[in-house]
């Protein structure tokens, strides 16, 4: 099976007052693995929700999250591991209860970050996730 990228963009279609040219896609399947671009508060069409309220933003991440996994023939329980990004210590709890919610019996591996700041200003959170669909799912 060859490389199955979903989602195609140019980042000039998300920062269109930047000079920025590069290809990329929402994720990539590579055999039984599947890597998702950092999911933040925009949803999938490119709106921003929940400006200044990580737990929204959280929460619209891990719908796209979910979505872009079943678009790549997997699904929540195939995560393995994660990596989240918040700016600001005090927004922690508030995200990690989303996450948790949506990650609820999985168990994943997970590192998180607090980082200085985020692609564009009015992000607060993002959350990385590779998944490996099992063998006998394939």
């Amino acid at each position: 099976m060859t490389h199955q990228r979903i989602r195609k963009f140019n980042t000039a279609q998300m920062y269109p007052n930047k000079d920025m040219d590069n290809d990329l896609s929402m994720a990539v399947r590579a055999g039984n693995r599947v890597f998702l671009r950092g999911q933040t508060g925009f949803d999938l069409e490119g709106n921003m929700t929940g400006v200044g309220d990580p737990a929204t933003q959280a929460e619209t991440a891990m719908q796209c999250v979910k979505t872009l996994l079943e678009e790549a023939g997997s699904k929540m329980e195939h995560i393995c591991k994660t990596t989240i990004y918040i700016t600001d210590r005090s927004y922690r709890e508030e995200v990690y209860r989303v996450i948790g919610k949506h990650l609820k019996g999985i168990h994943v591996c997970s590192t998180g970050l607090i980082v200085k700041g985020l692609a564009r200003p009015e992000m607060v959170m993002e959350i990385d996730v590779e998944a490996i669909i099992p063998e006998d799912e394939n």
